[in-house]
């Protein structure tokens, strides 16, 4: 059995490493979401990388300041913009008219199903930390 002290203490090496991979990781997630109508990937995808960089945070440095609620809300949101841009894309009929708008359109649908994603997914995981795992 682990001392509690023993097991909060958290490796330097470990956190510098994490520390110098969230340029990197929040790069990759959001070229795979911009990329998401060329190339396999998109929102999906990309938002469970996003919300990776959440997840590696806490368990390198286990702090317990993420706001939940903040997710939560911004989960709202982004569904709401998800179900507001398609119904005002198809009323102002810029849908039909080039290429263009077809392409910003699967760009800002992946961006938005990003973010939501990543705010989901890192609600579930720290609400398994913060509640479910004491």
């Amino acid at each position: 059995m682990m001392d509690s002290k023993r097991a909060n203490t958290n490796s330097e090496i470990v956190a510098m490493i994490t520390g110098s991979l969230y340029p990197f990781i929040l790069l990759y997630g959001f070229y795979i979401i911009i990329n998401g109508h060329l190339t396999p990937g998109g929102g999906f995808q990309g938002g469970a990388i996003l919300a990776a960089v959440f997840m590696i945070r806490y368990l390198s440095m286990p702090l317990f300041d993420i706001d939940i609620a903040l997710f939560q809300i911004l989960e709202k949101i982004f569904f709401v913009c998800i179900v507001a841009v398609p119904v005002l894309f198809i009323l102002s009929q810029w849908g039909f008219s080039s290429d263009f708008f077809n392409s910003t359109y699967f760009i800002i649908m992946n961006v938005l199903i990003g973010f939501k994603v990543c705010c989901g997914i890192s609600i579930i995981f720290f609400r398994f930390m913060f509640y479910e795992g004491k």
